[in-house]
């Protein structure tokens, strides 16, 4: 069963505010949490990590310890520096242009909004894409 009261409230807002100015793009809950789509392809998805539940992503981030979690889609360099950054990102090994990060007390909500509007246009269509950082 899918919970989403498991992202804090503040977190759950501040993404819903920028994935959802994106054109098209609309909210919905997944297995755990809640994920952004464009058409029906995954930009972005946060949930409330359980290292007991969700094996795979408690490896990927490191961690034991239950984290807030929001993953999203990278390319070329950006996807390269972000699989070597550190804390608070991690790779995770299920999909090639997949980055995890944690969220929590330090995060750079900027940062965030910069990487989920590229996560976008990475997934979204070419027209779309255009209509936020100008013709690809």
């Amino acid at each position: 069963m899918t919970d989403r009261a498991d992202v804090p409230p503040d977190v759950l807002s501040r993404l819903s505010r920028v994935c959802l100015a994106l054109p098209e793009a609309y909210q919905e809950p997944a297995w755990v949490g809640v994920r952004w789509r464009i058409r029906k392809k995954t930009f972005a998805h946060v949930a409330t990590i359980d290292p007991e539940r969700q094996r795979a992503y408690a490896r990927a981030a490191g961690t034991a310890e239950s984290i807030c979690s929001l993953t999203f889609r990278s390319t070329g360099d950006e996807l390269h520096a972000l699989s070597n950054a550190g804390h608070p990102f991690f790779k995770p090994d299920w999909s090639p242009e997949v980055i995890g990060m944690i969220i929590d007390d330090g995060v750079d909500w900027d940062e965030v909004a910069e990487l989920l509007t590229d996560s976008y246009c990475v997934r979204a269509p070419k027209k779309l894409a255009a209509l936020v950082h100008g013709p690809v």
